[in-house]
């Protein structure tokens, strides 16, 4: 967001927000209840939240990692920091978050009633080796020599070879794991060598705009939009040859390159070790990095469905995504299987508010 944070109203009447909620989609948990948000922000005393944060032990452990990582991240957010642990420390009430300094700011949404869009990502583990043999016969590459401003070859021309050999960091077993590291941003590698794994961090990128593939699939008529998923374009992989995989990952025409590290946390964006589900991956031209939210977190059935609840959980913006904008977060699952399926049902609805401490308690304002 440009300029101030800037004190806005909430606006709308509920009887005609209820009379047109008959025909608002709600299994993603869209929930048009508040009335309209004029403005993408608006100061609200008392939040219209049930419940106390779920995660107050992940967030004290992401604010720990923020101060033992990036001590001028720390010391901009420090009041707020400090305000929020003695909030949770006399139970986390959302009613009662004025009484210990601080400040909520409802997002306004994807919709303008509040409803702000939830993905989830995580950190693949891809077995590979260190040489071209047997199964393994696709190239993870580091960043290659290029002039700034300039792109570097297309996915396409990547498949086909235009980059040199000397490039390539690792040899996988899997095209569309490959693919699915690059989307995250980083990974876990496995030379199945018995050494510690191997972290390939964030490289750089090729410069070419990113196209969803999801969003292929949805437009051919090959998955319904209402199941799209992370799993389903694992599904639909699984069931089609490689020329065709390999077709549709090229209409992804950005490719990402990394670089490989020995054994070390999940960094962000922000050089800050990331906590599951207490960090989030957001749009630094709206929200700063280091920004707390409080957010209404919907929960999901093992089919990746809606089940009607949602709850409250504290993040910390540390990370960025190329499809990351606006009123939209990504929510970090943690490490391997179990965090990827969780991370690949994510494309949901909830409320989110900015956490600040106040004026006068050492609020910094944009």
């Amino acid at each position: 967001m440009k300029g101030k944070w800037v004190k806005l109203a909430l606006t709308g009447a509920f009887l005609a927000l209820l009379a047109g909620c008959s025909s608002r989609p709600t299994d993603r948990g869209q929930q048009y209840k508040d009335g309209k948000l004029d403005q993408p922000f608006a100061l609200v005393n008392q939040p219209n939240a049930k419940g106390s944060p779920v995660n107050a032990r992940d967030f004290a452990e992401q604010v720990r990692q923020i101060q033992g990582a990036s001590g001028a991240l720390f010391n901009r957010n420090s009041s707020t920091y400090t305000a929020i642990e003695s909030w949770l420390v006399a139970g986390g009430n959302t009613r009662e978050l004025r009484q210990f300094g601080l400040n909520a700011w409802q997002m306004e949404g994807t919709d303008d009633y509040g409803n702000v869009q939830f993905t989830g990502y995580y950190t693949p583990v891809i077995q590979a080796r260190y040489t071209r043999q047997g199964e393994f016969q696709y190239p993870i590459y580091r960043m290659p020599p290029h002039r700034r401003g300039h792109k570097l070859p297309s996915r396409a021309e990547i498949y086909n070879g235009a980059l040199s050999s000397r490039y390539v960091i690792a040899w996988s077993n899997s095209l569309i794991d490959n693919f699915m590291m690059d989307v995250q941003g980083s990974g876990y590698v496995d030379y199945g060598d018995g050494r510690p794994l191997t972290f390939f961090g964030y490289g750089g990128k090729n410069g070419w705009a990113y196209h969803s593939i999801g969003k292929e699939l949805i437009d051919r008529g090959e998955v319904k939009r209402e199941d799209m998923s992370m799993q389903a374009i694992r599904e639909w992989a699984n069931n089609h040859s490689y020329a065709e995989v390999r077709a549709l990952l090229e209409t992804n025409p950005s490719f990402v390159f990394f670089h490989p590290e020995s054994y070390t946390p999940v960094r962000g964006a922000s050089a800050v070790p990331l906590v599951a589900k207490a960090s989030v991956a957001a749009d630094r031209s709206l929200i700063p990095p280091g920004t707390v939210l409080l957010a209404e977190v919907p929960q999901l059935d093992e089919k990746g469905k809606f089940n009607g609840t949602y709850r409250m959980r504290l993040m910390v913006a540390l990370d960025v995504g190329g499809a990351i904008k606006g009123q939209h977060f990504d929510i970090y699952q943690g490490i391997g299987p179990e965090a990827a399926h969780l991370a690949g049902f994510y494309n949901h609805y909830g409320r989110v508010w900015v956490l600040k401490s106040a004026p006068g308690t050492g609020l910094l304002t944009r």
